[in-house]
C-alpha cells in the first residue's frame, strides 16, 4: 500500500497533523516540542512548581518543585557515586513516587535509565544487569541516593535516554534503546490522540511503570501539561474505584480486563464517574460488547483504543472515540507522526507483517546488530504483527507472525478466532492456539477462562463460533482453564507459556 499524504495512510484524518515535517532520516517529526525531558521537567517545575505532580495512593505527594529538586538531588547523589552520562543505571522498584523520582533522577544525571520488570525471575534480572552493564542499581528497601543538586546540561534530542527490555515472551528480553525524542514523540501523540487537556488533569496509573504504556503514555504526559499523577502501588479493584471518586481522577489508561473487573463489582453501580473524561484501553483485543459497557459506565468519557510497542515508545495506531464503538475490531488509525505499511501482503486476505515508520521508533536493541539488522529495515520497523489496513486508514491486528496457526495451508488468524469467542456468554479470557497435528500440521485450539460463578460448556461454544466463522477457523479443541492466562505487564497473554502449560484433551468435532 502507498503512503497518500504526510503521517496518512488512508482518507480519514482523525487527529491534530499540524507541526509536523519529514526529517533527513525520512521519519515524520513533531516541531515546537521539547527537546529533552529535561527540558520538559525544567518548563513544568518553572511553570506549576506548587501543583501536585506525583501522589501515591496511601503515599507521598510530591508538587512539581519538589519533584524536581529531589530528582536533582538524586542526579547529584548518582554522580557522587561515580556514575557518568552514558552509564546505564537499573531502576528496579515498584510502583510509587520514588519510582519517578529515580527515573528522572537518572535522566538529569545524564545516565541512561534501564527500568526493571518487577516480575522477572533473579536471573532474568541478571541477564538485564549484565546485557546493559548497569553501574548502579535502585533496590527495593535501599535508599535513594543524595547529593548537591545537578541536571545535565549536555543533552540533545538524539541522546540515548532508556533502554526498556521487552518482556521476552520469547527467547531472552531485548533492549530497547529510547532516545529524548522518542519520549517527547510519544508524549505529543499521546495528547493529540487522546486529547489530553491541562485543565483537571489527574491520570490513575494502575499499569506497572516499568512498561511503556505507564511511564511513556502515562506519567510523562501528565508531567508535560501540568497534571496530576496518581499512582497504585499495586492494583487492588476496590482501590481502583475508590482512588476515581477520592482522587478525582480525570484520565483511566488501562488493559481490558481491569475494565471488566471494574464493571462487574457491586459498588460500581454507586460510583460517581461523571468527572472522568478520558477511558483509555490496550494491550488486547476488547470485545465489542466491553467497549459498550464501558461507554454506558463512564457517559462522560471518550473512550479510546491505543497500540504499541517498547519499540515505537508506546503508541503507534490510537482508536478514537468516534469509532470505538463501530470499529472496535481495530486499533484505529496511525499516529501523526507515524506511517504505516505492510510487508509481503497476502493477495487474497491483505494481511502482511506490520511496517511502522516515525520519530517515535527506537534507536534499535542494545547491543544485539543482528536483531537490530532483521527489525529494523531502511527506517522501518518489522513489528512482527500480521495486519491489514483498509482504504479508510483503519489498522486491523490480526495475529502476532509466531502465533499464526497454520491448518492444513490455510492461515487462521488466532485474534479473529479469539474476538468471536470473546463474545460468547460466560467466557472471560481466551486464547487460540495451534495444536501440533501429524496430518494437518497444526488445528486450532483455544484455552477458554470462563467469568466467575460462571459454567460453559465447550460444544456451545464450538456451536456457536461455527455461526459466525468459516469451517477451517473453528476450534476442534477446547480447554478449560480455572487460572488467569498468563500476560505480560502490558497485558498481552504469553503464549509460548500456554503452550507449555496446556495438555490438550479430545477433539470436540
Amino acid at each position: 500500500m502507498g503512503i497518500t499524504k504526510l503521517g496518512r495512510s488512508g482518507s480519514l484524518e482523525p487527529f491534530n497533523m499540524d507541526d509536523l515535517q519529514r526529517g533527513a532520516d525520512g521519519a515524520i517529526h513533531y516541531s515546537g516540542v521539547d527537546s529533552t525531558l529535561i527540558e520538559m521537567m525544567d518548563r513544568a517545575r518553572m511553570t506549576w512548581p506548587d501543583l501536585d505532580a506525583i501522589v501515591e495512593l496511601d503515599g507521598a505527594r510530591l508538587s512539581f518543585g519538589q519533584l524536581w529538586d529531589r530528582a536533582t538531588r538524586v542526579a547529584g547523589g548518582l554522580r557522587a557515586q561515580g556514575v557518568s552520562v552514558g552509564d546505564r543505571v537499573g531502576l528496579h522498584l515498584g510502583n510509587g513516587a520514588d519510582w519517578v523520582v529515580s527515573f528522572l533522577g537518572t535522566i538529569f544525571s545524564g545516565a541512561v535509565v534501564v527500568p526493571v520488570n518487577t516480575r522477572f525471575t533473579e536471573s532474568e534480572r541478571a541477564y538485564v544487569y549484565k546485557d546493559a552493564e548497569v553501574t548502579y542499581v535502585f533496590e527495593p528497601g535501599s535508599p535513594l541516593p543524595d547529593g548537591q543538586p545537578f541536571a545535565h546540561d549536555g543533552a540533545v534530542s538524539g541522546d540515548l535516554a532508556a533502554i526498556f527490555y521487552t518482556s521476552g515472551t520469547t527467547g531472552f528480553p531485548k533492549g530497547a534503546m529510547t532516545s529524548h525524542e522518542n519520549f517527547l514523540s510519544n508524549i505529543e501523540t499521546a495528547r493529540r490522540v487522546a486529547r489530553l487537556s491541562a485543565e483537571g488533569l489527574r491520570s490513575l496509573v494502575s499499569v506497572p511503570l516499568f512498561h511503556v504504556t505507564g511511564c511513556n503514555s502515562q506519567l510523562l504526559p501528565s508531567l508535560s501539561l501540568g497534571g496530576t499523577t496518581v499512582i497504585m502501588p499495586g492494583f487492588d479493584v476496590h482501590k481502583f474505584l475508590s482512588a476515581i471518586k477520592e482522587e478525582r481522577i480525570s484520565v483511566l489508561t488501562s488493559v481490558p480486563a481491569i475494565y471488566w473487573l471494574a464493571l462487574n463489582q457491586p459498588e460500581f453501580a454507586s460510583l460517581d464517574t461523571s468527572g472522568v473524561t478520558q477511558v483509555l484501553y490496550g494491550g488486547a483485543p476488547t470485545p465489542p460488547e466491553l467497549v459498550r459497557r464501558i461507554m454506558a459506565g463512564f457517559p462522560n468519557a471518550r473512550v479510546g483504543n491505543g497500540f504499541g510497542l517498547s519499540e515505537t515508545s508506546s503508541i503507534s495506531t490510537f482508536l478514537p472515540h468516534e469509532y470505538a464503538a463501530t470499529r472496535p475490531e481495530t486499533v484505529g488509525f496511525a499516529a501523526p507522526v507515524v506511517e504505516l505499511d505492510l510487508f509481503d501482503p497476502d493477495p487474497a486476505s491483505g494481511v502482511g507483517e506490520l511496517l511502522i515508520r516515525g520519530s517515535n521508533v527506537v534507536m534499535g536493541y542494545w547491543r544485539k546488530p543482528e536483531a537490530t539488522e532483521a527489525a529494523f529495515v531502511d527506517g522501518w520497523l518489522h513489528s512482527g504483527d500480521m495486519a491489514r489496513i483498509d482504504e479508510e486508514g483503519f489498522c486491523q491486528i490480526v495475529d502476532r507472525k509466531k502465533d499464526m496457526v497454520n491448518r492444513g495451508g490455510e492461515n487462521v488468524y488466532s485474534v479473529e478466532v479469539e474476538n468471536v469467542l470473546s463474545e460468547y456468554p460466560g467466557v472471560f479470557e481466551v486464547a487460540v492456539l495451534g495444536v501440533p497435528d501429524q496430518m494437518m500440521g497444526e488445528k486450532v485450539g483455544a484455552v477458554v477462562v470462563a467469568a466467575p460463578n460462571t459454567v460453559v460448556d465447550p460444544a456451545e461454544i464450538v456451536a456457536f463460533a461455527s455461526s459466525k466463522l468459516a469451517d477451517f477457523k473453528v476450534p476442534q479443541f477446547i480447554e478449560l482453564r480455572s487460572t488467569p492466562l498468563p500476560r505480560n505487564p502490558g497485558g498481552k497473554v504469553i503464549k509460548p507459556i500456554l503452550r507449555e502449560e496446556t495438555q490438550w484433551g479430545k477433539p470436540i468435532r
